[in-house]
């Protein structure tokens, strides 16, 4: 079955409320293919890569997490950037992006999906903008315990900083680039703080505040909400979807 480009944009727009946020980018439509969408590929990131596989596999739309047109790079239109546009331009496919949107959703979103997989059945969302989830486990567990979960999600292995004998019952988590976060989890009382990153001086504050931190890598914990997003369309519209993983150990 198809539905139209400007249907699903509309279901995107009406599920993910991108007006609600202050984001680095344009969140919706940001290059326009054809009329029709019958098969949806979902990834993290509009690679070359993964355009060039939505191409192999006949799409007519992708949806992703980190799209073009970030607040403060060159407009022109060259090198990679041409690359990448070009290909989806020359085979008519349609990008769809959406950031901080994706990343918030409650039950869909990247920080909703990493939670439910950690194992938390409940949480609550904290900071600025809400976009740090903090949530507590049935029983306290050891940082390694914690750990050990994450590497089997992931299945890579997380940066940590503290003490892994430690126990840790109340979790803050924000996925991605979200290192910066890591004072909200501390005033959220949180007893370690995930994310996807790591900067030099996020180890100095994780280790001075007395809080677990753990970068489990930006794209790994990424994965989860354009898939949730992309299933839930396919049963919406009863469309095709594949979510296509372009390995990135970042």
């Amino acid at each position: 079955m198809t539905t139209t480009l400007i249907e699903l944009q509309h279901s995107l727009d009406e599920l993910l409320t991108p007006s609600k946020f202050n984001d680095y980018c344009p969140n919706g439509l940001q290059v326009e293919g054809r009329s029709e969408v019958r098969l949806l590929v979902t990834g993290v990131t509009a690679s070359l890569a993964l355009i060039e596989e939505a191409v192999r596999l006949k799409a007519d739309a992708i949806l992703v997490h980190h799209g073009f047109f970030w607040k403060g790079e060159s407009p022109i239109v060259k090198g990679m950037k041409r690359r990448r546009m070009a290909a989806l331009l020359a085979n008519e496919l349609s990008l769809l992006a959406y950031h901080l949107p994706l990343d918030a959703h409650p039950s869909l979103g990247n920080n909703a999906c990493l939670g439910r997989l950690m194992g938390f059945d409940e949480w609550v969302a904290v900071g600025a903008g809400g976009l740090v989830s903090v949530g507590e486990l049935a029983e306290p567990i050891t940082a390694k315990g914690m750990l050990q979960r994450l590497r089997a999600l992931t299945g890579r292995e997380p940066l940590h900083i503290g003490d892994a004998t430690e126990l840790v019952r109340k979790i803050a988590w924000c996925t991605g680039a979200a290192q910066g976060y890591i004072e909200e989890a501390v005033a959220a009382g949180a007893d370690m703080y995930i994310t996807g990153e790591a900067s030099e001086q996020t180890v100095h504050v994780a280790r001075e505040e007395g809080i677990h931190f753990v970068a489990a890598g930006h794209h790994a914990t990424e994965r989860y909400g354009v898939q949730a997003v992309g299933e839930h369309l396919a049963q919406a519209f009863n469309l095709e979807h594949r979510f296509v993983d372009i390995d990135n150990p970042v």
